[in-house]
Parts: C-alpha cells; structure tokens; sequence
C-alpha cells in the first residue's frame, strides 16, 4: 500500500524495471522540469496543511504507473503470443479436421464398396435361389403328377389278376401272365415308394432353399438400408444443413461387432446358400433320373406283362382250335357209331327170325316118334345152324354193346371237348377282350415321367 505521504520531491525513474520489462524509459518533459527547479526550494508550509490531499509519494505514483505500463505491455504480448497461437492452432486444427473428415469420407466411400459388392452377390445367390427353387417347384410337380400316374397302372395290374380270378377249369393255372402280373405289381409298389421318397427329400429342400432365401434377403435388406445411411452419412459436408448434436453416439456399444464379423457373416450366408443351391440341383438330377428309370421300368414290365398275354392267347387260341377240331372229329365219330349201332341193331334183329325158325325145326323135330328120333344129317345141319345164329347174335350184340360203350365214351369227350372250349373262350374273353384292352389305358413314359 501506498503511504500518505506528500509529494514533495521529483519523480524518479528506476531504469532497471523498465529494463527488465524491455520497455524505453519515459521521456522528461523539459517544461516540467524547468516548474520542478523553480519550485524545488520551496515550502509547504503549515498554511495549506488543510488543503494537502494526496495520499502516495511520487515514486509510488511512478511505480505504480510503471506497472501498469508494464503489466499491459506484458498483456498484449501475451496477447499477441495467444493469438499468434491460436492462427498456428487453428490452421493446424482445420487441416486435422480436413483430414480426419476426408479420411472419414473416404472410409465410408470403401464401406459403400464392401456394403455394395456383398449386396450383389447376395442378390445373385437370392436370384439363383429363386431360380432353382422354381425348377425344384416343377420336379415336385411332376414328382406328384409321376406318383399319381402310377395309380392306373397299379389299377389296371390289380384288375388284370381279379379278373384272371374268375378264369374256371383246367385254366385257373399260375402261368406266365400270372408272375409278370405280380411282379408289376410289386415294380408298382416299389416305384411308388421311391416317388414318395424322393417328393419328401424334395419339399424338405424347397423348405431349406426358402429358409437360406430369407436369410440371405434379411442381410441384403440390412446392408440395403445400411448403404441407404452410409451414403447419406457421405453426403454430409460442412454446409449441410440437416446435421445436428448427438453427443452419445460416439459411444460405442459392448455389442457391436467388428467388421471381420460383419463380413464373415456374410460369408458364411453366402456358402450355405451354395451349399444348398448344390444340394438342390443335385436332389434335382436324382429326380429326373428316378422319373426316367421308374418311367422306363414301367414301361419294360408293361411289355413284358403284354408280351405274355399275347403269347398265352396264342396258346389259348391254339387249344381252343384244336378242342374244335377234335371236337368236330367226336361229332362225326359220334354220328357215324350212332349209325354203326343201328346197322348193329338192324343185323340182331335180322338173326332173330333164322334164329327162330332154326329153333322151331329143332323143337317140332323132337315130336318125331320112337326111331325117328335120330341124329340125323337136317338134325345136325340144324343144330350146327342154330349153334351158328347164336354165336352171331352173341357177337353181334357184344359188338352192339361196345359200340354203345364207345358212343357213351365219345359223348364224354363231346361233353369234356366242350367245357374245355368253353373255358378256352372264357379265358381267352378275360385275357383278351378284358384284360388286353384294359391295358391299352396303360400311361406313357411321357405321362410315367410327370409330364
């Protein structure tokens, strides 16, 4: 604090604190000086004590002056090493910022790459997947329309041996037709489960190849709109005018992933569509190769089963002919010894008369009297006659008798011929009229194949 003493004396500089605050020493007023040397020898006096108000000495006043000259040059210095500062931050500061912002806007632009390559590879695996879906949508189809195709063949099998059922007789025999039938309907059977195997393995890969579709359309969805904002992100410059404070996003969250994540995500959806994409194709070909050989298959036992019914009406026909023909021979034979036993009969009748009047002479001749009564030559000659007519009557009646033995056996064959032509004609009306012609609705291969 400054004293309250009276200035009195003159004002003294002290070069060394201007020296040390690098500052020229003030200049001396020279008429100043010349009032201070006039006045210097000069009292107060007790007169003006009433009127004596300073309160500092001179040098205080001075030093006090000094100081604050002093403290404003060491201000504006100060100033002017701030501002000097500040330009030399500032420009360093603008740069950096231009830098880290060009940086940024450079990374974000190589975001965009990634974000756009992966997006259109994912667009081509989802159009592939689209693609092989709907071939595998169509071998489903005719997977189905194969699996119902088989149901006439399976009818047509089935209703082929019912009706060889009502075959009767000597034909009711497990031939040839008979096992080709059954093994068709076994082939059937077999070929049906296969196609129901194969349809199942088929909608199961439809499912996956929808499923991997989703997945991949949710992550091209994400880096949809992930580019959506990244490139609106990229448009932002200093004179945008839509920008604003977000103080908390530059926190980053605990679960964010990293970006070898971020693309191995990708990655791994991109190999398990190609996985599936390869799986589908190759349930695809094995598709079209069971159509093809079950189809094929059918078709062989089809022939087969044909080949046998022709063959066996052949033989049927061939029977039926010569049943006719022996039958037409019977009927002959039968009316030529039905004619034989009327000739037989006629000639028994024949000998009944010389028979008669051989045994008359024999009998009136034994009324002849005493002596007469002799074996004489007419007695002999009628005995030797009536012995003779009557071993022609035996014999002509024993002949009679196998003839009527033989008729009665013809009329057996006559009956056997007919029943077994009978059931030569009803075999053949099942097997040819029937059964042949149901098999002409026999499906395709075309059809057999799903088409």
């Amino acid at each position: 604090m400054m004293s309250s003493q009276i200035l009195v004396s003159r004002p003294h500089f002290d070069t060394r604190i201007v020296a040390q605050n690098g500052s020229q020493p003030p200049v001396t007023n020279p008429e100043t000086t010349v009032k201070e040397n006039v006045y210097a020898g000069t009292s107060a006096g007790l007169a003006t004590a009433g009127y004596r108000s300073a309160k500092y000495t001179p040098g205080e006043w001075i030093n006090n002056n000094s100081d604050i000259l002093n403290r404003a040059v060491a201000d504006r210095n100060h100033a002017e090493n701030i501002c000097n500062e500040s330009k030399t931050l500032k420009a360093e500061t603008d740069a950096g910022t231009l830098r880290t912002q060009t940086e940024g806007t450079k990374q974000l632009g190589a975001r965009l790459q990634d974000i756009h390559r992966y997006r259109s590879e994912l667009e081509l695996f989802i159009e592939r997947l689209n693609a092989e879906t709907d071939l595998l949508i169509g071998c489903r189809r005719r997977l189905e329309k194969a699996l119902d195709a088989t149901e006439i063949p399976f009818a047509i099998a089935t209703d082929n041996l019912t009706c060889r059922e009502r075959r009767f007789g000597p034909d009711l025999v497990e031939d040839q037709v008979e096992e080709e039938l059954l093994k068709e309907v076994e082939l059937i059977r077999s070929v049906q489960a296969l196609l129901k195997k194969t349809l199942d393995q088929t909608l199961n890969q439809i499912r996956l190849n929808r499923d991997v579709k989703q997945t991949l359309e949710l992550d091209w969805s994400d880096k949809q709109q992930a580019y959506s904002l990244d490139d609106q992100c990229g448009r932002y410059n200093n004179r945008s005018t839509d920008t604003q404070w977000h103080p908390s996003s530059a926190v980053l969250q605990d679960q964010v992933c990293d970006e070898e994540v971020w693309r191995k995500f990708t990655r791994d959806n991109l190999r398990l569509a190609e996985r599936e994409e390869v799986a589908s194709q190759a349930l695809r070909r094995l598709s079209e190769r069971v159509l093809q050989e079950t189809a094929e298959d059918l078709r062989a036992q089809c022939a087969t089963v044909d080949q046998a019914f022709i063959q066996r009406c052949m033989e049927l026909s061939q029977a039926k002919t010569q049943l006719e023909l022996h039958l037409g021979q019977i009927l002959d034979q039968i009316g030529a010894q039905e004619r034989n036993i009327s000739y037989l009969q006629q000639a028994v009748y024949d000998k009944e008369a010389p028979l008669r009047v051989a045994q008359s002479r024999l009998h009136y001749r034994t009324f002849r009297p005493n002596m007469e009564l002799c074996r004489d030559q007419p007695q002999l000659s009628l005995l030797g006659e009536a012995s003779n007519l009557s071993s022609t009557v035996s014999a002509l009646q024993q002949q009679l008798y196998e003839a009527r033995k033989s008729l009665s056996d013809l009329e057996e064959s006559r009956l056997t011929l007919e029943k077994d032509i009978a059931c030569k004609t009803n075999s053949l009306l099942i097997d040819r009229e029937k059964c042949m012609t149901h098999r002409t609705r026999y499906p395709t291969v075309t059809a057999l194949s799903g088409y």
